[in-house]
């Protein structure tokens, strides 16, 4: 078997999708969890991008869903977290209307990841090393702080906090350790980027949501694919099972054996 057979199996990607099928899999995948959980609902935390507004749209239609068959209010609580001024804000409330979102909070991340960038070169001073975080050490110092403000919401409002990995992320490792990846469930897991692009528009994503530059949204002018150096058409192709350009495979796989610690369990011993 193939490297790529491998990342195939193990990440659970289809080379086709049937998308109704899989977005009512999907729901029923969270209502069965929820209900396992004992929780209320779920949060999800919306960034203006396709893969958490598909996330969303999965979420409310979960909980909607709950409501209707049992006659307990569940509900989907969407979450705005800008740093500082986002540009595309407008993007995330455009989610929220689209899928009629009637809970939602936005919290800025910025001064508590300020203060602890700050905490954190005071610690290099104390080591005599003149040095300042780094600009991807920030960019992780973003993804974690926003997780633990939606795990403080999520505890006491007894919600689950939703993920939007997914497959194309999976095989590069582009998410961060204890940040977005530190979740409790994760409806797009097996699907890849252009699959989840499909979902959007059955959906009902935005256009201008579905057709933007994906980003992670740590830093100014930060994009995926200029930071990965390989395309998501490639990355998807890839998981397909199709011939990808061998620079493009080159790519992939590096970034993949590179960072398989992410995706395994803690060791131990």
């Amino acid at each position: 078997m193939s490297l790529q057979q491998q990342i195939i199996s193990e990440l659970k990607v289809k080379p086709l999708i049937d998308v109704q099928e899989e977005i009512t899999r999907r729901v029923g995948f969270l209502k069965d969890y929820v209900k396992q959980a004992g929780a209320t609902g779920l949060l999800i935390a919306i960034s203006g991008g396709i893969d958490s507004a598909v996330a969303a749209g999965l979420c409310k239609r979960a909980t909607d869903e709950l409501s209707l068959e049992t006659g307990k209010e569940y509900m989907t609580l969407g979450v705005f977290q800008p740093y500082g001024e986002q540009v595309d804000i407008g993007h995330s409330y455009a989610v929220a209307e689209a899928f009629k979102l009637t809970h939602t909070a936005e919290t800025n991340i910025q001064e508590a990841v300020d203060e602890i960038a700050l905490e954190t070169e005071f610690a290099f001073k104390s080591l005599n090393m003149s040095r300042h975080v780094s600009r991807g050490g920030k960019g992780n110092i973003k993804a974690r702080t926003r997780m633990v403000v939606q795990y403080a919401l999520a505890f006491d409002l007894n919600l689950l906090v939703v993920g939007t990995d997914h497959a194309s992320e999976a095989l590069t490792g582009f998410f961060t350790k204890w940040g977005d990846g530190a979740v409790d469930v994760t409806p797009l897991s097996s699907l890849n980027k252009r699959q989840i692009g499909q979902l959007a528009a059955a959906l009902g994503v935005p256009d201008s949501v579905i057709h933007k530059a994906p980003t992670a949204g740590l830093w100014e002018g930060q994009t995926d694919e200029g930071e990965l150096g390989v395309s998501y058409e490639a990355n998807s192709d890839y998981l397909e099972g199709k011939e990808v350009d061998p620079k493009a495979r080159e790519i992939l796989e590096k970034h993949y054996l590179r960072t398989q610690h992410k995706r395994r369990p803690i060791p131990g011993i």
